[in-house]
């Protein structure tokens, strides 16, 4: 097939851009050119803005287009403006935001959305509307030609994002360490390479509509996380599980992914329904694969970025909080 893909040197776009063409694919990425990244030879790479300045996009035909960088809607109208009648298929990555606020567990696909903001200073909220009103753009546009994939929290080697690493690199530090929440609280996430297999094969089946991309395939829990993590590091990582929400609050701790305080309107953000997807061929690898190959990754990230991470639970944080825990 001959693949746009709208992104292609952040996080998802680099595993994408690889895995479509070692699959026998041609790829173009179309990004703003700020950002190198380890492409395979032969990709095509065009250079502009989805903010208008789309002309390297005209008068040119794809099978399809991966959409991995919007979460601004007119982002995507101007997109489709442009693509519209050049390409058979549109897959946009959405997000499992979409369904916040997550009032209770078990949301698949069936579920509404909301595309109008109701509290305008909610950050989740507002993530959540922008990415439902991409989806709609999409799939009003291109009909059974429309694609949407809503990943949960994305994780592997390339990560952007200082959330997940955290539990690879605390964890082979070992000692005494700090697991807020239960042990039996559900949690989610997706391998970017997962992720990327199963978005190129649902172009390849000609698929239409609105899967959910969460794993494991089987309910996760927190406790059996960390267990397996320690496992497969060969860590000696021993657990102080801290229960109480409102004291990991006032010690500035109110999430570690893949954990989330789960109340409120994060109730169900960790207990999505993933079997439409599966059903179409997203698949899971080990857990201890992704956690391996994540802190084999973590010495290659600028030495600025591993010796000042935005950890959510720093070490000073976390002595304090088992300190204080004790103490009660």
């Amino acid at each position: 097939m001959n693949l746009l893909i709208l992104g292609g040197t952040g996080f998802i776009g680099p595993h994408l851009v690889r895995e479509a063409v070692a699959r026998g694919h041609r790829v173009t990425t179309f990004t703003r050119g700020r950002r190198d990244a380890d492409l395979p030879a032969g990709v095509t790479r065009l250079v502009g803005d989805r903010n208008g300045q789309l002309d390297a996009l005209r008068g040119k035909r794809w099978d399809a287009v991966i959409d991995d960088s919007a979460t601004n809607p007119d982002w995507v109208r101007q997109s489709i403006a442009v693509l519209s009648g050049n390409v058979g298929q549109y897959l946009f990555t959405s997000s499992t935001g979409v369904y916040y606020p997550y009032l209770r567990r078990g949301l698949d696909e069936n579920d509404p959305v909301r595309t109008v903001q109701q509290d305008e200073k909610d950050g989740s909220e507002t993530y959540g509307v922008q990415k439902s009103n991409c989806e709609k753009q999409v799939m009003d546009a291109f009909g059974a030609g429309g694609i949407v994939v809503r990943p949960t929290y994305i994780v592997g080697p390339g990560d952007t994002t200082d959330r997940f690493p955290y539990w690879p690199v605390r964890l082979a530090k070992g000692g005494e360490t700090l697991a807020p929440g239960r042990a039996e609280d559900p949690v989610q996430i997706v391998d970017v390479r997962d992720l990327v297999a199963f978005m190129v094969k649902l172009v390849e089946d000609r698929r239409g509509g609105i899967y959910n991309a969460a794993g494991p395939r089987e309910v996760l829990t927190f406790g059996t996380f960390l267990r397996e993590a320690t496992r497969a590091i060969g860590s000696n990582a021993t657990f102080t599980w801290i229960p109480d929400h409102a004291f990991l609050k006032a010690h500035g701790i109110q999430g570690a992914v893949p954990w989330i305080m789960l109340e409120g309107n994060n109730e169900g953000h960790t207990s999505i329904r993933n079997a439409k997807a599966v059903a179409a061929g997203l698949r899971f690898r080990p857990l201890a694969e992704t956690v391996r190959d994540t802190l084999a990754w973590w010495p290659t990230v600028p030495e600025a970025r591993r010796t000042a991470p935005r950890f959510a639970i720093s070490p000073e944080n976390e002595a304090k909080a088992l300190a204080d825990w004790k103490a009660r």
